[in-house]
């Protein structure tokens, strides 16, 4: 019964590291592709034409109701070529802006994870180890952004910055630089990941190995880097793929409601922006993405519940 458990277990994290690499390999083939079936995902493309079963077809068409009024975009193929998965209402490739829109979303998830687990860890190290003041005031810094709910927080900061410029001293980052919401996005999740890393730091802090350390004269930075710091690696290898799960999902709120990832660069969440309006007429334009993140949601987690359980099952042995 172990052993079954234990292959289904390793069975699904070989399948969750397949469904990342895809994803990532996806993702960098996103201009080969484009350039392979010649299209330019990026530019509206309303007049444009498709060749089909050697018929060249208008991308946008008439509506198929009674009187034809107004215009819908191509539906897909299924076949490999330009607009295999169909257009959007400007024209412009499903499959490429899919794509493209796998690299947006997966840097600025993967970037802001790590930028929010460097907080994090910095954070928890300075409350964890040294206590007193300087834990009341993080602890209390970050139970006061704990207490803003998640997406209402990330939405007020992602209004404030899109749409103007923003300037820190000699920086100058643009209204549709992809820095903004990576930065957002790993502000908001620092207190979710700075917890475990405090508390993990106050029971290593009187761990035998660190009492011997500290009785052989060693410095409180040299402990913080030599001792704790490589035993917190477990804590935070098992936070990664959670926190970017959690950051996929925030990136995709905040492009969906146009405040992430700016026109015309794409991600998974304005592409589900994008397909709002042809959810009835060309539904695969939203749910192409809304399954992506799926997909990559699940399988992160999955992997970060693989890792806790390998770490959790060698600290037994």
């Amino acid at each position: 019964m172990r052993a079954g458990a234990f292959l289904r277990g390793r069975g699904a994290v070989a399948a969750a590291l397949l469904v990342l690499a895809t994803l990532v390999f996806c993702a960098v083939a996103a201009p080969l592709y484009a350039r392979a079936v010649g299209v330019d995902p990026m530019e509206s493309n309303l007049a444009g034409t498709v060749m089909r079963d050697g018929v060249a077809l208008d991308i946008m068409q008439a509506n198929d109701n009674p009187l034809h009024l107004g215009l819908s975009p191509i539906g897909p193929s299924w076949r490999w070529g330009a607009y295999a998965l169909g257009a959007d209402s400007q024209g412009r490739d499903i499959a490429a802006r899919l794509l493209y829109g796998a690299r947006s979303s997966l840097i600025i998830a993967f970037t802001a994870a790590c930028l929010c687990l460097v907080a994090a860890s910095v954070c928890g190290l300075l409350a964890g180890y040294y206590g007193g003041w300087i834990d009341l005031v993080l602890s209390r810094l970050l139970d006061i952004l704990w207490a803003v709910p998640v997406y209402l927080f990330a939405i007020s900061l992602s209004v404030v910055t899109v749409g103007h410029e923003l300037s820190l001293g000699p920086f100058h980052l643009r209204a549709d630089s992809l820095l903004l919401p990576i930065g957002i996005i790993a502000l908001i999740y620092v207190p979710y990941a700075a917890r475990p890393i405090r508390a993990r730091t106050k029971s290593l802090k009187n761990a035998g190995f660190v009492l011997a350390a500290r009785g052989l004269g060693a410095s409180s930075l040299r402990i913080v880097l030599r001792e704790i710091l490589p035993s917190l690696a477990e804590t935070v290898l098992v936070l990664v793929p959670l926190i970017m799960a959690l950051c996929l999902l925030a990136e995709s709120a905040l492009s969906f409601l146009s405040l992430g990832v700016q026109a015309p660069a794409a991600s998974w969440g304005s592409l589900i922006h994008d397909g709002e309006g042809l959810i009835y007429s060309r539904p695969v334009v939203a749910i192409a993405p809304g399954l992506a993140i799926i997909i990559t949601v699940l399988a992160l987690n999955t992997l970060g519940d693989a890792v806790q359980t390998a770490l959790r099952v060698r600290g037994r042995r």
